[in-house]
């Protein structure tokens, strides 16, 4: 049996999938990114490897394509392809029926069309701000001193939105905390905060050419709040995948991999 890997190497998290010579996932790693991402990316390999019996070091994978941020600097990486088309033949991988994708990353936002085979149709980013990233959601988590995760669903039970005004990451804390400190209802600042980054993923979502539903992905994809605004802002209805939505470009690369492998071995 033949492996293939494939190492999204995020600002955040660093993600590793590894697929068998039929497209089955046999393991997956996420991490948090360290400073250093060639080390990120050799931890993020290292443990992904240790889950298959069959294989004992990374250089015996078949093929290995790297991606994200640092896809540069994934060691014994055979090619390099970029986490927009990873994130779209991930998502292709895990259901053919999605088309359209907002990728919500550490520090950037996309919106990508998908093929019918998995390609990149057209995309839009936004990567001029931090506003409605993953850096993003966690200043806010600190600024309600509150884990991320608890934070992504505060907002659902809110009655009423306080709208949040700031378009910038830092002047948005200080907002929020002004707000909080005022003794404002949280779960209603939170509804604000969601709300924003919705309408942030507006033009996003009409340039990835979104008609009905769409599909999240990335880490922010997890979260609850996020997925009620969108479906509130866009009226798109927002796809649950079968995958974690945190492993699309690592399991696009792992996918690629496993193709240009597969050809090369024939």
């Amino acid at each position: 049996m033949k492996y293939f890997g494939g190492c999204d190497s995020g600002s955040t998290y660093t993600k590793c999938v590894i697929l068998d010579e039929n497209g089955k996932m046999v393991s997956d790693v996420t991490l948090r990114s360290r400073i250093n991402s060639v080390l990120s990316a050799q931890d993020a390999l290292d443990q992904a490897i240790a889950k298959v019996d069959d294989l004992k070091d990374a250089k015996e994978l078949a093929y290995l394509v790297g991606t994200g941020y640092g896809r540069n600097k994934v060691p014994f990486a055979d090619e390099n392809i970029s986490e927009i088309s990873c994130h779209a033949m991930g998502v292709h991988v895990a259901d053919p029926t999605v088309k359209a994708i907002i990728d919500i990353g550490g520090q950037d936002v996309k919106g990508i069309a998908v093929d019918t085979d998995g390609t990149v149709l057209n995309f839009a980013m936004n990567d001029k701000c931090a506003a409605g990233t993953g850096r993003f959601y966690e200043a806010m988590a600190r600024a309600f001193e509150m884990e991320l995760p608890e934070f992504s669903r505060l907002s659902l039970g809110a009655k009423n939105v306080i709208p949040i005004t700031a378009q910038c990451t830092v002047f948005a804390e200080s907002e929020v905390i002004s707000l909080v400190g005022e003794g404002k209802p949280m779960d209603e600042i939170a509804a604000g905060i969601q709300l924003s980054v919705a309408k942030r993923c507006f033009t996003m979502a009409k340039k990835a050419g979104a008609v009905d539903n769409i599909a999240l992905t990335g880490g922010c994809a997890k979260n609850d709040g996020l997925k009620a605004a969108i479906e509130k802002v866009l009226h798109l209805k927002v796809i649950n995948l079968p995958i974690d939505p945190q492993l699309m470009g690592a399991l696009g690369a792992a996918e690629f991999a496993r193709r240009k492998g597969m050809r090369k071995e024939g």
